[in-house]
């Protein structure tokens, strides 16, 4: 693995490219842009899949988003939609400078809301020739369906940002409890809540970039957001949408089926991982090696081998 860094405008994208064993920088590789969940950095499911994608003879780049994690970027903690799909673009860019990258060879996998940032960029970032997704959301329809009153939040983000033009604190909230302890404290019953802070604040993957902080004007940006409404008119890349069969309340299903349902890509595969719950999508073992067994014969197929 190598520390690289790359631009998105100003800011300082950081990111880590996975090679393949034996790699030889004389030679022409297959490379895979990874976009990771919201709230997550590159040390955590991004490097899962890349580690796995690197062992199978592609290049693999995870990167701290702008304003997160080791990338640069003001103000902090900030989710920003359009940022994060032009970060992938900038991803594209910066792999298009090293001479052992094939120009015609590189694609492109999301998770969780990566997979609608993903599908996002991919609309009209066409250097991705395959195009894959585990457990995609659209992080904008989530905050819709999730949020008790969408309007009234908007209210509340204005109030905010008047706040901070006259001078006051930032606001920024937790994605999830900082604890199972706290999660169970607030009342909290939903399984998979308590899976994403196990994985996230409880387990080996705990990273100290993860700040597990939103901030809080960022929902301006995320509630207007809709991954895949241009998919229809602009989604032409071979697509492989992957999803866990054991359905929450993530919508993580129902939003890969949606997608898979409106491309109109002429090459197009719907994959199932029986048993699987979201979060489980990210690190347990067998479901992990369950979505790279069809990722990588789909991207040899369309990367070249």
């Amino acid at each position: 693995m190598k520390r690289v860094s790359f631009k998105n405008r100003n800011i300082d994208i950081a990111g880590n490219i996975h090679f393949p064993n034996g790699f030889d920088e004389t030679k022409s590789y297959g490379a895979i842009v990874l976009a990771t969940p919201g709230s997550s950095v590159k040390e955590q499911v991004g490097a899962i899949y890349a580690e796995k994608l690197a062992e199978h003879g592609f290049l693999a780049l995870t990167f701290d988003p702008s304003y997160q994690g080791e990338s640069s970027g003001e103000p902090r903690e900030l989710e920003d939609p359009a940022a994060r799909a032009e970060d992938i673009r900038c991803a594209v860019d910066y792999l298009m400078t090293l001479s052992f990258v094939g120009e015609e060879r590189i694609g492109l996998l999301g998770i969780c809301a990566g997979g609608g940032y993903a599908i996002n960029a991919a609309l009209t970032e066409y250097r991705f020739k395959a195009i894959g997704t585990v457990v995609a959301t659209d992080i904008g329809q989530a905050f819709r369906r999730m949020l008790p009153d969408v309007r009234q939040s908007l209210e509340e983000v204005g109030k905010q940002r008047t706040a901070e033009a006259r001078g006051g604190a930032p606001r920024r909230d937790p994605w999830i409890p900082d604890s199972l302890r706290e999660a169970e404290a607030a009342g909290i019953t939903d399984p998979e809540v308590f899976e994403a802070i196990e994985f996230y604040r409880e387990s080996c993957h705990r990273h100290p970039n993860s700040t597990n902080r939103l901030l809080f004007t960022s929902y301006g940006h995320l509630l207007s957001f809709d991954a895949f409404h241009l998919v229809p008119e602009l989604l032409t890349q071979p697509l492989q949408v992957i999803v866990g069969g054991r359905r929450g309340n993530t919508d993580q299903y129902d939003a890969g089926q949606r997608l898979f349902e409106r491309s109109s890509a002429t090459e197009k595969d719907f994959v199932v991982v029986e048993g699987a719950g979201h979060y489980d999508m990210y690190d347990k073992p067998e479901y992990v090696n369950s979505a790279i067994d069809h990722l990588v014969p789909f991207y040899a197929k369309h990367l070249g081998a």
